[in-house]
């Protein structure tokens, strides 16, 4: 009759069990020199060695010749519990013998001396489902045991059993089992058994027993009775989509295709995966890539293991911390009501929330949109189906104009806007210039007269050096063969030119900080850029060594000159507006009849 690889590879010694040297070593001293407890209590998570190591010290305590602590497995003792011939050895399922009736049975029973072993020894089994009558009949028999009575109690959730119980035993803490460990024992067990077990196939069924050798075994047998066993033959055996399409299904995640996603999802239903194996590899790769984000030295080693690096470095950086919580959150979410049924649509429905930010409103959620909007603005990106600016972003940027230049109406190949619209939105003008009105079909106006009121001109005009004046006839001045150089430009002119070119050394982000006033104060003085943000979100944007490197080069070539960038208070009084300008101010304004003042001393 075939025997379960998991109960015909069961350790037999205390040397056999992988895993767990603190507790095997601790209990071969203790049987050596003969100071067993009369209480026993094994913790931990399913499949690492709790019965097996209860039974083998059962054997070990009433071995006839044990070997360094270990049982012979040879004499009728040994032979007799593992067939359960001897009747001294008694191992009990609390989960389903949790009544008081059967603990006092058991009372009773375990005050008569072993007929057959040196010991009477009772394991239980899942011992947090006894009820508070079992345990509390169960107490003064633990308290007190005859000499020949040992109790070893197993369970895997601590926090069930009473401290009465725990302090009247003796406990030991089992580990998960490393992935190094369940490997090695697969490929043992399948090179004894024939099995054509690949290094890979090994590896992933290591790392889907979450740490239990039992179901490693299982999923071994699970997948034996092929002609090679590689890690495609264990994903179809277990209903696993495997690492290629779970990064296939997290690429349509990453690129908000809902569609594709769902096809791809129906897909590998109709291929017979499980979804809640199939939601659990996604959480898992997400759960790889939220450690390589918040861990990037340590996190190689708390990974799953179940994805390889390529497949991590092609999506690290896509993904914010923040939205990797939430979708962690929501995926865990979602396989918690798969239970509930309908697993098809709670799959489909948690892909498209996942393709679908904005649809999920929970807080996880929202505080990943949040971290993908501020990823974007630090990498500068724009906001999808305008990557370049249109033609008349240029001309909506007003120029700046320095010493001594004059404005002449630009040439256009369109219609020129009426007068009236041009003299709508005055330009910008720094110091010294003057403007010249622009060429009409009516007369027009004396020299003197163009000067003495400037007309605003509009978008469609451009900036022309000054025209060097000629000599008068009869006089002794020579004509000058060309026109003098350019002086300086103005520290306003320089700043106006290096803020329209913001968007060419900086990103969108940070250059829209820089170019608005309410965000950020800027004031050139001589061979000083003097910059003050105005809040914390621009001071973290702006007051950095290299936006503010990129700054001082940008400013220096617009001036012509070296000029360094100094941040400071927006309080310092060097930033502060002079009368004289605000004045200037006001004038520009009251050109406009839709500007009103009001009197500071009338009443409101």
């Amino acid at each position: 009759m075939y025997q379960a690889l998991y109960r015909k590879w069961r350790p037999r010694t205390f040397d056999d069990v992988a895993g767990q040297p603190h507790i095997t070593e601790t209990l071969k001293n203790q049987v050596r020199a003969g100071r067993t407890s009369h209480a026993y209590l094994f913790i931990g998570s399913r499949g690492t060695g709790k019965t097996t190591c209860a039974r083998i010290l059962a054997k070990a305590v009433n071995c006839e010749h044990p070997v360094d602590g270990n049982p012979c497995n040879a004499c009728r003792i040994c032979r007799g519990i593992d067939d359960g011939s001897i009747m001294d050895v008694v191992e009990m399922d609390a989960a389903s013998n949790n009544g008081v009736d059967n603990v006092r049975a058991l009372r009773d029973e375990a005050v008569f001396s072993p007929a057959t072993a040196k010991k009477r020894v009772y394991i239980i089994d899942e011992v947090h489902m006894l009820s508070g009558s079992a345990f509390n009949a169960l107490l003064k028999i633990l308290e007190e045991p005859p000499e020949h009575l040992m109790f070893i109690l197993a369970t895997t959730e601590l926090s069930k059993v009473p401290a009465t119980i725990l302090s009247r035993c003796q406990r030991h803490s089992f580990r998960r089992l490393d992935t190094e460990s369940i490997e090695a024992r697969l490929r043992f067990v399948a090179e004894r058994e024939g099995i054509p077990l690949t290094d890979d196939a090994a590896r992933l069924i290591a790392v889907r027993s979450e740490g239990g050798m039992r179901d490693a075994l299982s999923m071994l047998d699970q997948c034996a009775g092929r002609e090679r066993i590689d890690a495609d033959t264990v994903c179809s055996a277990l209903g696993l989509a495997g690492a290629r399409e779970t990064a296939g299904l997290l690429r349509l995640i990453a690129a908000r295709d809902s569609a594709g996603a769902i096809a791809a999802f129906n897909r590998l239903w109709a291929e017979g995966k499980d979804p809640a194996a199939l939601l659990g590899e996604l959480a898992t790769l997400l759960r790889d890539l939220l450690l390589d984000a918040v861990a990037p030295g340590k996190g190689r080693a708390l990974r799953s293991g179940s994805f390889d690096d390529d497949i991590l470095d092609a999506f690290r950086g896509v993904f914010p911390a923040q939205r990797l919580i939430a979708d962690v959150t929501a995926l865990q979410g979602a396989l918690g009501e798969l239970r509930a049924g309908q697993a098809k649509m709670r799959c489909e429905l948690t892909l498209i929330t996942l393709c679908e930010p904005e649809l999920n409103d929970s807080v996880p959620a929202l505080r990943g949109r949040v971290a993908a909007l501020e990823q974007a603005l630090r990498l500068g990106a724009q906001p999808a189906g305008r990557q370049t600016p249109p033609d008349d972003a240029a001309a909506a940027t007003p120029l700046p104009v320095g010493h001594d230049a004059h404005i002449v109406p630009k040439p256009a190949s369109r219609t020129t806007p009426p007068d009236d619209a041009a003299a709508a939105t005055p330009p910008p003008v720094g110091h010294d210039a003057h403007i010249v009105p622009k060429p009409a079909s009516r007369t027009t106006p004396p020299d003197d007269a163009a000067a003495a009121t400037p007309p605003p001109v509009g978008h469609d005009a451009h900036i022309v050096p000054p025209v060097a004046p000629t000599a008068q006839p009869g006089t002794n001045a020579p004509t000058p063969v060309a026109a003098p150089a350019a002086p300086a430009p103005a520290d306003a002119a320089v700043w106006e030119t290096a803020r329209a070119r913001l968007r060419e050394r900086f990103p969108m982000g940070t250059a829209a900080i820089l170019a608005d006033d309410l965000q950020v104060r800027v004031r050139l003085c001589g061979d000083t850029l003097k910059l003050a943000a105005c809040n914390d979100f621009a001071r973290n944007m702006v007051d950095r060594p290299d936006v503010l490197a990129s700054l001082a080069a940008l400013v220096s070539e617009a001036a012509g000159r070296p000029v360094r960038v100094e941040s400071i208070s927006p309080d310092a009084p060097e930033l502060q507006r002079s009368a004289a300008e605000r004045d200037e101010k006001l004038d520009a304004l009251r050109q406009f009849d839709i500007v009103q003042f009001k009197d500071s001393k009338t009443e409101v």
